[in-house]
C-alpha cells in the first residue's frame, strides 16, 4: 500500500548543509502520487502484491492511513507497522498481567508452636497483636501454643501499567465459576427429586411454588413489549402506527352504540360491523381465536406445565415430541373422564337425563331479538345483553302497586302508591294520600320558621287557659270578704301587667320572625343569583372568567347557610329530575 514518508526537520536541515545544489529536499512529483495510488488501488483488489514490512510479514491493505503511517519521530523510509505493536522497552518496566496481589492466607505453611515475633493472639509471623484481625482471645497463642493462625502471603511489589490498575478481571481465578455452576447444578438436580417424588404420591398435583418461581423466566425475559420498535441507531423507541391508506378502526362503523374502540391501545375488540357477512375487519378478537392461535397457544400451556412437573420439553426445542406427547395426553385423559362418568352411572343411574334434547330445541324459543328482511336475509345481529342485577327487581309486597323509594318528600322516602312513609308497611291506596298534607312551595321554602310558629301557638293556648281559670275563680270568690277583694284587685292588676309584658314579647316575637323571614328571603334571592352567576361562569371560556383574589372572605351566617341548605340540588334523590 502507499506510504508516505515523513523526514524530520534535522534530517532537512543537515540535508540541507551537506547538498548545496538544491535549496529544499526533493518532493514527490505528480506523476509518482498516481502511481502510488493506483498501487494502493490494485492492493485493495488483489491483483498487487501486499507491502512488506521490516520483519517479512504482509501487512493488509485494507488498514487506514492513519493507523498505517508511522509517526514523523519514528525516521522509517518504508512500510511498517512496528508503532502499533507492544514497544518492548516499555513493556519491561511494567509487570505481565498475570502476575497480580495474593489473595487470602498461605495454608500451605501451617507452624504448630509459637514462633519468636509473631502475633501474640493468633500466632501469625506477618503482623503483630495490635494490628491482628481475629477476634481477641481470653489466653493467646504465646500462652497455649494451639490455633496458631497461617501467615499472610508476602505481596510483590508489583509496577502495573496504566491498563494492569484498570483491569477488573486481573487476579481473578477462573476455576471460582466452577463452584458456582456446581452449587446450581445442586440446586436442580434436588428439585427434580422433590417433583418426582411428588408425582409418584399424587399424579394430578401441580407443584404451584415452581410454577411462581418460572413466571420471571416465562414471561418477562423471553417476550418483548407488543407495539413497539427499538431503534438502536437512534436510542428510541418507535410505536407501530397505523399505515395511512388503511381505514382507521373506528371509522368502520359510526355508530356510537356499536364496538368499542379505546384510544389510548388503539385496540377494538369486537366486531364493528357484525350485519355485513364478509367484512375486511371483524375485531383483534376474531384475528385472535382464527387459525392455528389456539393451539398454539394450549401447545405452549402444555409445555409449560410438563416443564414444571419435571418433563425436559420445549415448544420451539421439539415441537414433534411436543406434538406426540400431547396427543397422548388427550387420549388418556378423555379415557379417564368417560371412565369415571360411567362409574358413577352404574352406581347412581340416571343416563336417561343425559339424552335430553337441547332447552332451545326443546321450547323452540329463545330471548335472543333478530330481525329479518322479506328475502331471509338479517337486517340487525343479535342486542348485546345488558347485565342484570342478583337483587330481585320490581317486588311488590304488602298490596302496593309501587316499590319502596317510588316517593320523596321532605328528605323521606317513601311508596308512591299511598304516600307511606313507613316501610314493610300495608298500602291503603288514595285514601294514605288524603291522611297526609300536602306541602305548598311557601312552606318548603319557611321551613326553617315552621318550629318558631308551632311554639308560639302553644304558648298562646297556655295563656288563654290561664285567663278563662283566672275569670272563674273571680266570679265564684265574688262574696267574699273586703280583704279578699283587695287581694283579688291586686292579683288582676298583676295578671294585666303580665298580660301586658306577654303581647310586648309577642311583638317583639313577631318583629323578630319578621326580621328572620326577611333575611331569609334575601338570604334566598342572594343565593338564587349565585347559582345563576355560577352557571353564567360554567357556559364562558376559563380564559374570560375573573379572579377570586380581591373578594373578602366571610364567615357565611346562619341565614345564608339556611338558604344553600334549601336550594342545594340533592345529587342522591332520583327524583329530582323530574320535579
Amino acid at each position: 500500500m502507499a506510504t508516505t514518508s515523513r523526514v524530520p526537520i534535522s534530517q532537512i536541515l543537515r540535508n540541507k548543509d551537506d547538498t548545496e545544489e538544491d535549496d529544499e529536499p526533493k518532493k514527490k512529483s505528480r506523476e509518482d502520487w498516481r502511481k502510488a495510488k493506483e498501487l494502493e488501488e490494485a492492493r485493495k483488489a488483489g491483483t498487487a502484491p501486499a507491502a512488506v514490512d521490516e520483519t517479512g510479514k504482509d501487512i493488509n491493505p485494507h488498514i487506514p492511513q492513519y493507523i498505517a503511517s508511522a509517526p514523523w519521530y519514528y525516521g522509517t523510509s518504508g512500510p511498517t507497522l512496528k508503532h502499533q505493536r507492544p514497544q518492548e522497552d516499555r513493556e519491561g518496566q511494567f509487570t505481565k498481567l498475570d502476575k497480580y496481589y495474593n489473595k487470602g492466607v498461605d495454608v500451605t505453611k501451617v507452624a504448630t508452636k509459637f514462633r519468636k515475633g509473631a502475633c501474640e493472639n493468633c500466632g501469625a509471623m506477618t503482623h503483630k497483636k495490635k494490628d491482628c484481625l481475629e477476634r481477641p482471645r481470653k489466653i493467646g497463642a504465646k500462652f497455649t501454643n494451639a490455633g496458631i493462625a497461617a501467615d499472610e502471603f508476602a505481596q510483590p511489589d508489583l509496577n502495573l501499567s496504566y491498563d494492569g490498575k484498570r483491569d477488573r478481571w486481573n487476579g481473578y481465578d477462573p476455576e471460582q465459576h466452577k463452584a458456582i455452576i456446581e452449587e446450581y447444578q445442586k440446586v436442580e438436580e434436588a428439585k427434580r427429586e422433590l417433583r418426582a417424588k411428588k408425582l409418584e404420591i399424587d399424579p394430578t398435583a401441580k407443584d404451584e411454588d415452581d410454577k411462581e418461581e418460572e413466571d420471571e423466566d416465562k414471561y418477562v425475559d423471553e417476550v418483548d413489549m407488543p407495539g413497539t420498535k427499538v431503534d438502536s441507531k437512534q436510542r428510541i423507541t418507535v410505536r407501530n402506527l397505523r399505515i395511512r391508506e388503511d381505514t382507521a378502526k373506528y371509522l368502520r362503523n359510526l355508530d356510537p352504540n356499536s364496538a368499542y374502540y379505546d384510544p389510548k391501545t388503539r385496540s377494538m375488540r369486537d366486531n364493528p360491523t357484525p350485519n355485513v357477512p364478509e367484512s375486511e375487519y371483524g375485531g383483534e378478537n376474531s384475528v385472535r381465536v382464527s387459525g392455528d392461535t389456539a393451539q398454539h397457544a394450549a401447545a405452549q400451556l402444555f409445555a409449560w406445565e410438563a416443564r414444571a412437573h419435571g418433563l425436559d420439553l420445549h415448544l420451539l426445542a421439539e415441537p414433534t415430541k411436543l406434538q406426540m406427547l400431547q396427543a397422548h395426553y388427550k387420549r388418556d385423559q378423555q379415557r379417564y373422564k368417560s371412565q369415571v362418568k360411567q362409574s358413577i352411572l352404574e352406581k347412581y343411574g340416571g343416563e336417561e337425563h343425559l339424552q335430553s334434547v337441547p332447552r332451545e330445541l326443546l321450547l323452540a324459543q329463545t330471548e335472543v331479538f333478530t330481525r329479518y328482511n322479506r328475502d331471509g336475509t338479517l337486517v340487525s345481529g343479535a342486542e348485546k345483553q345488558l347485565a342484570k342485577s342478583k337483587y330481585e327487581e320490581d317486588a311488590l309486597i304488602n298490596n302496593h302497586t309501587t316499590v319502596w323509594g317510588s316517593y320523596w318528600r321532605d328528605g323521606q322516602w317513601g311508596y308512591k302508591c299511598c304516600h307511606s312513609f313507613i316501610k314493610m308497611s300495608y298500602c291503603v291506596g288514595e285514601a294514605g294520600k288524603t291522611v297526609v298534607l300536602p306541602v305548598s312551595d311557601d312552606k318548603k321554602l319557611s321551613t326553617s320558621t315552621d318550629g318558631i310558629k308551632q311554639k308560639e301557638k302553644k304558648q298562646k293556648d297556655k295563656e288563654e287557659d290561664s285567663s278563662s281559670s283566672s275569670s272563674s275563680s273571680s266570679e265564684s270568690s265574688s262574696s267574699d270578704s273586703e280583704q279578699d277583694k283587695r287581694s283579688k284587685t291586686e292579683k288582676t292588676s298583676k295578671k294585666k301587667k303580665d298580660k301586658k309584658k306577654i303581647k310586648k314579647k309577642k311583638r317583639k316575637n313577631v318583629k323578630k320572625e319578621k326580621k328572620t323571614e326577611d333575611k331569609l328571603k334575601k338570604a334566598l334571592e342572594m343565593e338564587e343569583r349565585q347559582q345563576k352567576h355560577a352557571e353564567y361562569l360554567l357556559s364562558i371560556d376559563e380564559r374570560k372568567r375573573g379572579y377570586n383574589s380581591m373578594v373578602e372572605v366571610k364567615e357565611p351566617t346562619e341565614d345564608e347557610m339556611e338558604a344553600y341548605r334549601m336550594k342545594r340540588k340533592r345529587d342522591e334523590d332520583p327524583m329530582s329530575q323530574f320535579l
